[in-house]
């Protein structure tokens, strides 16, 4: 296939191989109303990959109904699912529809699914089965036509292997397995991903960020993101707040980022009694992280100019400047 990769897909970023495959499957199950089940780390995207496939399907103009079983304390999990009766329990002091009865037609997305009680367990899988609930403190039995997509950054496998998920209910709901990859898993993307939230708090906090330097964004690109995609918006939102100039550098970057990607403390907050050329510190960091994205993608420049967000053309001029060649492999004999 010669077309380009495209940038994004339903709201989110990627161009990476990693994420077209996401995206491929996404378009596979859209038009079906199978239940699904999206596992992936904290802060991956995970209600952004479930708002995609109801987005892209028949029930997209129908209601889109989150809702975190985490976040929620245990006796009111249950109301908020399936709505509760006047007087069912205190404080209920009207009728409420549930999650499940306002999404008729439509979806409702279960986020952090491994948090549910065994109690709601039991009451989830019969919903999922008959499509049928009663409220809280009443009788009357209420269908509802949704479409369910769960999400968890847990093993739901070894949940059931030590008895905290039911295993009949993780079948129900892993019909089609969908995984959320870290970020450290698509580095590719993380350029696009800067530049998207730069624009974003550019226009919602009123700055006039320009860009990140090649310095700074080689720290980004080499540094693990444990907290993915969610820990990369936090951050380029303080950056764009706090920035020196219009141009994010490498002393705008966290200390835990920069000491991550190669530099101690006191490279960043320590300047020696008698002074030093700034140039030449920044230009041997430099090299240092031109060297380690050419070895780590083989010397294919194209790949190395990505994963250090600058054109080929700059990478072949800063190649020239620091006379830097591709190391000769030796045969032994």
């Amino acid at each position: 296939m010669s077309e380009s990769k495209p940038n994004s897909y339903a709201g989110i970023i990627g161009s990476c191989d990693i994420m077209q495959r996401l995206f491929a499957l996404i378009d596979k199950v859209t038009d079906t109303d199978t239940t699904i089940l999206v596992h992936g780390e904290s802060g991956t995207g995970k209600e952004l990959i479930a708002r995609a496939i109801h987005s892209q399907g028949p029930r997209r103009d129908s209601p889109f109904v989150p809702i975190n079983c985490g976040a929620i304390p245990a006796e009111l999990l249950e109301s908020e699912l399936f709505g509760h009766e006047k007087g069912a329990f205190t404080h209920a002091i009207r009728t409420r529809q549930g999650r499940f009865e306002l999404a008729d037609s439509g979806t409702v997305f279960l986020d952090e699914i491994s948090e549910m009680s065994p109690m709601l367990q039991v009451k989830l899988l019969r919903v999922l089965q008959e499509r049928q609930f009663e409220r809280v403190g009443g009788t009357q039995t209420i269908t509802s036509d949704f479409r369910v997509i769960a999400a968890t950054n847990r093993n739901l496998e070894d949940e059931v292997s030590e008895g905290r998920f039911r295993e009949d209910l993780f079948y129900r709901l892993n019909v089609i397995p969908i995984e959320a990859p870290a970020l450290r898993e698509r580095t590719a993307d993380i350029v696009p991903l800067v530049n998207h939230f730069i624009q974003k708090f550019n226009q919602s906090k009123r700055r006039r960020i320009t860009g990140v330097s090649s310095e700074a964004m080689g720290c980004l690109l080499r540094y693990p993101w444990p907290g993915n995609v969610r820990e990369l918006e936090n951050i380029v939102e303080r950056m764009v707040i706090l920035a020196a100039d219009k141009e994010i550098a490498v002393s705008d970057l966290p200390v835990k980022i920069v000491q991550a990607t190669g530099l101690s403390r006191e490279t960043v907050d320590e300047i020696p009694d008698l002074g030093f050329s700034l140039n030449q510190a920044v230009a041997d960091y430099e090299k240092k992280l031109i060297v380690q994205a050419l070895n780590q993608t083989g010397w294919v420049k194209n790949q190395a100019a990505q994963l250090l967000g600058v054109n080929r053309t700059t990478l072949i001029e800063k190649l020239k400047r620091y006379d830097l060649v591709k190391p000769l492999v030796t045969m032994t004999e």
